[in-house]
């Protein structure tokens, strides 16, 4: 079968470097997930808030495996996921990620902050800081973002960093408590944009 389209991104344009390190501004900085990180990310998922809208628990050995698929998931260009910390960078204080699909040119990201560091703009300045990258310095085309209609604090955050609403999709998740209308944003780059 002979591709018609040109890829987007090229084959090796996240696994043919090392995961970056992004400084987001003067209080966060986005890096990589290790091994010491197993506590915060056990905690957080501890929170309430955190697993109605990400329908997880973990204890310890699941956050270790789970840190692990996370790092493998930028090896095999499948995604990406970083810990939001301080600027020292040794406390994870939440995380934001992605599920790319490199030829397309297209990733869908999503994050949550710890319950101690919400309301503080840790999400949507970790979420601007990560869509300027992905869109001006590696080349995606689109980013996509959905969140429940029920989660207004998430809605702020798509909208601070430049994501568009673009609409609801029905009783497209299932949560704890039954199934969400989904709202769906999106940023765009603008090269290339046909219309």
């Amino acid at each position: 079968m002979t591709r018609l389209v040109t890829p987007v991104l090229a084959p090796g344009s996240l696994s043919g470097r090392q995961q970056p390190v992004l400084a987001v501004d003067n209080r966060f900085v986005l890096r990589p997930w290790t091994k010491d990180d197993v506590a915060a990310l056990v905690a957080a998922y501890a929170d309430p808030d955190t697993q109605h809208w990400n329908f997880n628990s973990l204890n310890e050995a699941e956050a270790e495996d789970l840190i692990v698929k996370w790092n493998d998931a930028w090896k095999s260009e499948t995604g990406a996921h970083w810990a939001i910390t301080n600027t020292s960078g040794n406390f994870a204080i939440g995380r934001i990620g992605l599920r790319a699909w490199i030829e397309g040119g297209f990733a869908e990201v999503s994050y949550w902050v710890a319950p101690q560091s919400r309301g503080v703009g840790a999400a949507s300045v970790a979420l601007g800081t990560l869509s300027e990258w992905l869109l001006e310095d590696l080349g995606f085309h689109r980013l996509g973002l959905e969140h429940s209609i029920h989660n207004p604090a998430s809605c702020r955050v798509a909208s601070k960093a430049g994501y568009e609403l673009e609409g609801t999709m029905k009783s497209a998740l299932l949560h704890t408590d039954g199934w969400h209308d989904m709202h769906l944003h999106a940023r765009i780059s603008q090269e290339g944009f046909a219309g």
